[in-house]
Formats: structure tokens, sequence, C-alpha cells
């Protein structure tokens, strides 16, 4: 009966610990930040969607900088006097093991006080904002066959309900 109850608990963690094996975890190193997913944004894109209802048009680069500790996002809209422009700073903490975004943009102080947070599930990042006049979240979804990206953005309403802020859609820019 002993080597039975033995030989069952054996089995049962090796099911539980056989398919956490084969997940890709994050690496931490304090050193230098290392994501695949991420990597898959640096360079140029031309952005397009609709936020709020209005169709927008952005140019957008993504890079790696201070110290390779943050991927940087750097968009504006395509007017010649841009009326939206924003940094977006994504790093990684690895004692929480959740990505941290720092949203700065022309809209000022009040909303770049507010740092989101991340978590990776597969191909996609979703980031959840506590802004003062309510929760936001922006899930960033990379399609590998297309190498395209999806920004999918939702906010709760006043009545409590979550609705579509808006989506933008990023393809590779030609570099000539």
């Amino acid at each position: 009966m002993k080597s039975f109850v033995v030989t069952t608990l054996l089995f049962v963690l090796l099911i539980v610990t056989i398919p956490a094996l084969g997940q890709d975890k994050l690496k931490c190193n304090d050193n230098i930040f290392n994501d695949p997913l991420l990597e898959k944004i640096i360079g140029n894109w031309n952005v397009s969607g609709q936020i709020h209802g209005d169709n927008i048009t952005y140019n957008f680069n993504a890079s790696w900088e201070l110290n390779h500790q943050f991927v940087v996002l750097s968009f504006a809209d395509t007017a010649k006097l841009p009326q939206y422009t924003a940094k977006v700073f994504i790093g990684y903490d690895c004692i929480s093991e959740r990505y941290v975004a720092h949203w700065l943009d022309n809209f000022g102080g009040r909303f770049s006080e507010t740092l989101g947070y991340g978590i990776n599930s597969g191909q996609n990042i979703e980031f959840r904002f506590e802004y003062p006049d309510g929760p936001f979240i922006n899930k960033f979804m990379y399609d590998n066959k297309a190498d395209t990206w999806q920004f999918h953005t939702t906010t709760k309403n006043n009545k409590g309900s979550w609705v579509s802020f808006g989506d933008m859609y990023l393809q590779r820019a030609n570099n000539k």
C-alpha cells in the first residue's frame, strides 16, 4: 500500500511538472532585458486604426534603450504638426514577474503618473492601467505569420461596463 501511494504521488508530480518545463518563461537578468516577443516589435511601423471612432494614422518606431532595459515605443500622428505624440517605456520586473509600462504622451503629467502592468500570454501582452478616470486595458497582439501587431484597447464606462476604446494596426514600414 505504501509503495502504491508513493508511486501515485510521483506520477502526479510528473504530470504537473513536465508541462511546466516546456513553457516559455521569461528568463530574468537584471543586467539586460531580453524578450523574444518584444524583440519582434523593434523597428519602424506604419500604424492605422480608430480611437474613439476617429480614424488615426501614426508613424511608429520601437527600439531598445537605457542599457537594453526598456523597449521604447515612439509614435506621433502623421499631421504636419502632430496632435498626438507618445513614448511608451516597457520593462520587466523580475521580482513581480510582470511587465511595467510607462505611457508618456502630450496629455501631460496627470495620466503619466499611472503605471501599466502586463502579463504575457503567448503572442500577447495585456497591460492594465488604473487611470484617475477608470481602468484601461491595452492588449498587444502579435501575428507571427503576418509579422503584424494589433493594439486593442478597452476601458470601463461610467456604467461599469467594458467598452472598446480603439484599435491600432501595425505594419512594417518599408525602409527605402
